[in-house]
């Protein structure tokens, strides 16, 4: 069976961890043990997230001035390659005799997507409230609550067209592994021309991961996180654990936009396209909820 996984960015960097070389290998090496229980029963096409590491590039940037920083496009390019890199030793290591490879991946969105006007993808490191509004005062950026702490945000266009599509759908059919859209893809346009150019924004992973998986015609999509389930009224008293849902009773729109919104929307896009299941769940439990034991699936 043909499976996406998209790992998110806190499953390959929990929670208040330092953006170290080390915690990252640590982290990435925990995912591609998950992933490879997953790949000894099934075929898989991985993508993953690269927020805390697109937002420490550019930190990182500005600490040269000689040179302007980087725009967005290029940041997501560079860690697409890193993040790719590491899993794809990992994996290795797991699965010395599986096929695999990481492809960049361009992705085509639309240069009028409102998103530009309203920044809601976040990037980088949490901060205090007063580094937030330090940080939005010197640097510009726009800032907003995520959890008890703040980080930055960028636009978030919606993905259109997946450039290297026909190079993927080659490499499922030749049971390659491939590792490709990290961080929801380079976001690209198209002059009137016809000519690509990159685009400041950062594409959301899941529903990237979701428009992958619709075009693969996978027959499952596992949206993988820290959090063991979906809840409705996340950290409220009346929190209730959501074990199997069908897509047509849940609204992406109540639950936390910056979390695990996006992950609800994208699930929810797969199933109504396919007819296929798609699970939302803890990374460890992987195996468990692709076979409905563990997570939230959706049906």
């Amino acid at each position: 069976m043909l499976v996406v996984v998209g790992l998110g960015g806190n499953a390959l960097l929990r929670r208040g961890q330092p953006l170290t070389a080390e915690s990252q290998i640590q982290n990435v090496r925990r995912a591609a043990i998950a992933l490879a229980n997953l790949a000894q029963e099934h075929q898989l096409v991985v993508t993953h997230g690269n927020g805390p590491q697109v937002g420490l590039l550019a930190l990182q940037a500005e600490a040269y001035p000689a040179v302007p920083p980087y725009p967005l496009d290029m940041l997501g390019a560079e860690t697409e390659g890193l993040i790719g890199y590491l899993i794809e030793q990992e994996l290795r290591n797991q699965l010395p005799d599986q096929a695999m490879v990481t492809l960049l991946t361009q992705i085509e969105v639309d240069p009028n997507d409102p998103a530009f006007q309203t920044p809601s993808k976040f990037i980088g490191p949490q901060y205090s409230k007063s580094e937030a509004q330090q940080l939005s005062a010197e640097r510009g950026y726009t800032i907003a609550p995520d959890g008890k702490a703040y980080r930055r945000v960028v636009p978030s266009p919606k993905p259109k067209v997946i450039l290297e599509l026909s190079v993927i759908q080659q490499l499922v059919q030749a049971e390659i592994l491939v590792i490709c859209a990290g961080g929801g893809g380079i976001p690209v346009s198209r002059h009137r021309s016809g000519h690509l150019y990159g685009v400041e924004g950062v594409i959301d992973k899941d529903l990237a991961t979701a428009l992958l998986a619709i075009e693969l015609e996978a027959e499952a999509l596992l949206l993988l996180t820290d959090v063991e389930a979906v809840y409705t009224h996340w950290g409220q008293p009346t929190a209730q654990r959501i074990d199997q849902v069908s897509h047509t009773q849940l609204d992406p729109e109540a639950f936390a936009p910056g979390s695990i919104g996006p992950k609800i929307a994208a699930a929810c896009q797969f199933v109504a396209q396919t007819g296929h299941p798609a699970g939302i769940g803890n990374l460890e439990q992987a195996v468990g909820i692709l076979r409905g034991q563990g997570g939230t699936r959706i049906v």
